[in-house]
């Protein structure tokens, strides 16, 4: 670990596990049920025995929050950094390592992955799940590849929606505000003898960001409906069926940020605005063979399309064979030339090869003779995909104290994009994991797993974890893990076939109009898995007399074969060529004081040092959040947040939330009023430069009817 870690024999640490107040019986013999969760190793476990860190967002913090993304609320997940791209993409990853995009994270809902594969994205502001439909977010935090297979490298987020038999009823829910504030929910749950449903129609808007970096208006609102169809059946006693459809439609505006690369271009160009649409199902059978025993098979479909076509503008010389041969010899030869055509007019081509300079000067010759008008056309940059995916999983008791989960999964993923693969490009994946849960006596818990993947495009990995827990009692454990994980590179990264069909070209460029641009770009094709290896000490506790759970985490992380060159088209360089190493400490504190209060603090300190620099700008080294939540009776209670990291991609984040609401009853029915004000402490961008608000402070109000 680096001198700013803190040791692992931190005199703190060690005195908050065994000082003689946290020993005391009191405090550790009671009769209230251990809490229980699912995501860290896919086996029921007690805080204190799983094998890494969790964090749950459970759902009186997210009602409390206020939040209206999904990404929002993980600013309360220690370690997690959020910013924004822009006003409708959200950038979210545990530790940092990337500002654009979660490769390194697994996001789940109910189990089922929304990692886009093909682009190697998660779309934070198109997932499409409702915020009142969500029961409560897991977050393992900490490599976990051996339980969700590849991209699970950093972190793995569970989203686990309410239960069908929880949502009996009608709910209508409003909210308005300022910056274009625009958000309704309407749910209706029923049940019978043998089953429940629950159907919720929902939706988003808002203006995004105001100003870019020239202060102009930032084009990057949103818009975005969404319907979720939930329902559960019981067979009999033994056997049950799960199963969900998804539908999402929206539009995210997008800037026009395209440059012409040829001096003397007019420019011109209509915003490249994107039409989302995301549909997905699933059906899950479940079988309680015995107490002991119980297995699934889940088998789910999703498909992502991305609509998205803009015009540009440039010479018509970018059109040229020539050019695009010449490209193809020497991108970097060919973007000098292009970048400063008007300087090699006298003089003649560059100095080059004898092939190069041939080249260049009938591109040359082009110029002169008419080819630097400007001509404009469309370009379609949509894409789509679509994933299949069966998965089996047996849990099953061998012994009082010996546990084992194992299972098999098949996924079958696609990318259809003329612009990024010119075509399709699809990949199969299939997996064999394994784990085990060993209660070697009283107070000592070995786990132990692997998971066998392999995939078409990338080949095989094999990654393990090993973990020992000591539990003072079932309530307080300390933990010892090794574990390593992998990410395979995504399609986009590893065979991207890039290329622009410029169409309805005016005028016609060398008589043609529809053409290729003369910049394309082949990924390398032999990109190898990225490797982690990870090594992790802690505590986790809970007191129920004071309602007190305490998480504490010290880490180091070490990264290699890392892709994280610029990947654009005049600059694609994808290698395993880098790495990078985070290490420090994590805490949360969730403490329930008395029946009408709960604080909740959280803090990270992560020492990032990466071969990349860009990699150790998306890190802050102090992060964190803390919460006040009150009900003060009579139907009123109110929550306080502030969230804070000293930088992100160089920019300081501090924000207060504060929320207030009252709850009228209505006979049988009852109707909440809240309003929510955020306010910035700082006064940055938001991750950045383009990233501006005119004012400081946002509010909304909402107005929620339950019958």
């Amino acid at each position: 670990m680096s001198p700013g870690t803190p040791s692992p024999r931190s005199p703190l640490v060690l005195a908050l596990i065994f000082s003689p107040p946290l020993l005391a019986d009191d405090l550790f013999l009671d009769s209230e049920p251990l809490p229980q969760v699912l995501t860290a190793t896919r086996l029921k476990q007690s805080p204190a025995a799983v094998p890494g860190s969790m964090t749950v967002i459970d759902s009186a913090l997210i009602h409390a929050s206020g939040a209206r993304d999904i990404s929002e609320l993980l600013r309360l997940v220690p370690g997690m950094m959020v910013g924004n791209i822009s006003g409708n993409q959200a950038a979210v990853n545990y530790h940092g390592t990337n500002a654009t995009e979660a490769r390194r994270m697994q996001v789940l809902i109910d189990g089922r992955s929304v990692y886009r594969a093909g682009l190697a994205t998660v779309d934070w502001s198109d997932i499409p799940v409702a915020m009142e439909d969500i029961e409560r977010i897991e977050v393992f935090r900490g490599p976990n590849t051996v339980s969700y297979g590849a991209n699970a490298l950093m972190a793995v987020v569970n989203i686990i929606t309410r239960r069908p038999a929880d949502s009996h009823g009608t709910r209508i829910k409003v909210t308005r505000g300022q910056r274009g504030i625009n958000d309704f929910y309407a749910s209706q749950g029923v049940g019978w003898e043998d089953g429940d449903m629950r159907l919720s129609l929902s939706g988003q808007q808002d203006d995004g960001f105001d100003t870019n970096r020239t202060g102009a208006d930032y084009h990057d609102s949103r818009r975005l409906d969404r319907f979720n169809l939930a329902a559960s059946h019981s067979l009999d006693e033994q056997q049950s069926l799960d199963w969900q459809l998804n539908a999402k439609d929206g539009t995210n505006q997008r800037p026009y940020t395209y440059r012409p690369v040829f001096p003397g271009t007019t420019r011109a160009g209509d915003d490249s605005d994107v039409t989302a649409k995301d549909y997905a199902g699933s059906l899950r059978w479940n079988l309680d063979i015995n107490p002991d025993h119980s297995l699934y098979i889940q088998g789910s479909a999703q498909h992502w399309d991305r609509q998205q076509t803009w015009r540009a503008c440039d010479a018509e010389v970018s059109f040229s064979p020539q050019l695009t041969e010449l490209w193809q010899l020497n991108p970097n030869y060919t973007e000098r030339l292009a970048r400063n055509i008007t300087r090699f007019i006298g003089p003649g081509a560059p100095a080059g090869t004898t092939a190069e300079q041939a080249l260049a000067n009938q591109v040359l010759d082009q110029w002169r003779n008419g080819a630097n008008q400007t001509v404009c056309g469309d370009i379609d940059q949509s894409t789509r995909e679509s994933r299949y995916d069966l998965e089996l999983q047996d849990t099953l008791s061998l012994a009082d104290n010996l546990r084992l989960v194992s299972g098999m999964n098949y996924r079958y993923d696609r990318a259809d994009s003329e612009t990024y693969f010119n075509g399709t490009l699809d990949d199969t994946i299939w997996r064999v994991f394994g784990q085990f849960e060993w209660r070697a006596s009283e107070h000592w818990l070995l786990q132990g797993g692997a998971m066998f993947e392999d995939t078409r495009l990338t080949g095989s990995s094999l990654t393990p974890r090993v973990a020992v827990n000591y539990l003072i009692n079932p309530r307080h454990g300390l933990r010892a893990v090794y574990s390593e994980a992998i990410r395979s590179p995504d399609m986009f990264e590893n065979n991207v076939n890039w290329s622009y069909q410029v169409t309805k070209l005016r005028p016609a460029a060398f008589g043609q109009s529809s053409a290729r641009y003369f910049v394309k770009t082949r990924g390398p094709g032999d990109l190898n898995q990225e490797h982690m290896r990870s090594r992790e000490l802690g505590y986790n506790g809970y007191f129920p007399d004071p309602g007190l759970a305490l998480d504490v985490k010290l880490f180091h992380d070490e990264i290699s074969g890392m892709i994280s060159e610029p990947l654009r088209n005049n600059q694609y360089i994808a290698s395993n060529g880098n790495k990078a190493r985070f290490s420090g400490a994590e805490t949360q504190l969730d403490w329930h004081v008395g029946s009408l209060d709960r604080l909740r603090l959280t803090y990270a300190y992560v020492d990032a040092d990466a071969s990349n620099p860009l990699d150790a700008r998306q890190t802050a080294r102090n992060s964190g959040s803390a919460g006040w939540l009150r009900d003060w009776g009579q139907g009123w209670n109110s929550a306080l947040f502030y969230y804070g990291d000293d930088a992100l991609n160089g920019y300081r984040f501090e924000r207060v939330d504060a929320r207030i609401a009252k709850r009228i009853a209505l006979g049988k029915a009852s109707l909440e009023l809240a309003g929510v004000l955020q306010q910035r402490l700082d006064n940055q961008p938001t991750t950045f430069f383009d990233n501006n608000y005119d004012q400081r402070h946002v509010m909304y109000f909402s107005a929620e009817l339950e019958l």
